[in-house]
């Protein structure tokens, strides 16, 4: 179990590393400019590697949860987790500018698949009571509000106001999801590296 964690958290690292790199490649502004936006440049294809290495480091995570006896939701819903990711880079967004295509219609809601799936995945092993609980508790919630805020705009542009991404820092929020998101996987390996984990509760 051991090797599964420490090859998947090399595999957020590499992942992490590849985003950090893209964003110090690129001109755009991190405040308002969405993550999304950055496979148009010149660096872009660090943008699926990071997303696809995300996906990787959540799937063996995920193993390593099942073998020491998490429940099963909290596995699938890294699993998802990770199958989201892989989606989200393996179909870029759109321009800007140009209408929905099929591809920009996977990317943003596998996106808000991922960004709904990793908070839920993180306050059950909180309930579970495992080591970090109180830390993946409090960054679980941070990234339910961070998501709010991102999904608000899309409302409001559903009521046919005109908001865009340069009037709101829509790239600020965002990154606070994924970060958060990050956060909850890594303390979910954490725990698994100094105890046990507890049967989390099904469902209702």
């Amino acid at each position: 179990m051991k090797g599964l964690l420490v090859s998947g958290f090399a595999a957020i690292g590499a992942g992490s590393g590849a985003m950090l790199t893209l964003h110090a490649a690129s001109n755009l502004d991190p405040m308002h400019a969405v993550i999304s936006e950055y496979v148009w440049q010149s660096a872009g294809w660090l943008l699926p590697a990071a997303l696809t290495l995300f996906a990787v480091g959540s799937a063996l995570i995920a193993e390593a949860l099942r073998r020491a006896g998490a429940n099963r939701w909290v596995v699938l819903l890294l699993l998802g987790w990770g199958a989201s990711m892989f989606l989200v880079g393996a179909f870029p967004t759109d321009r800007p500018g140009l209408p929905l295509s099929m591809s920009g219609g996977i990317h943003r809601y596998a996106a808000f698949a991922a960004f709904v799936m990793m908070p839920l995945a993180g306050l059950l092993l909180a309930k579970a009571r495992v080591r970090y609980a109180k830390a993946l508790r409090v960054l679980s919630v941070v990234a339910v509000g961070a998501l709010l805020l991102v999904v608000v705009p899309y409302v409001v542009r559903m009521f046919g106001i005109p908001l865009s991404n340069d009037d709101i820092p829509a790239g600020l929020t965002q990154r606070v999801v994924v970060v958060t998101e990050l956060g909850v996987l890594a303390l979910a390996g954490l725990a698994m590296l100094r105890t046990s984990v507890r049967r989390v509760p099904a469902l209702a």
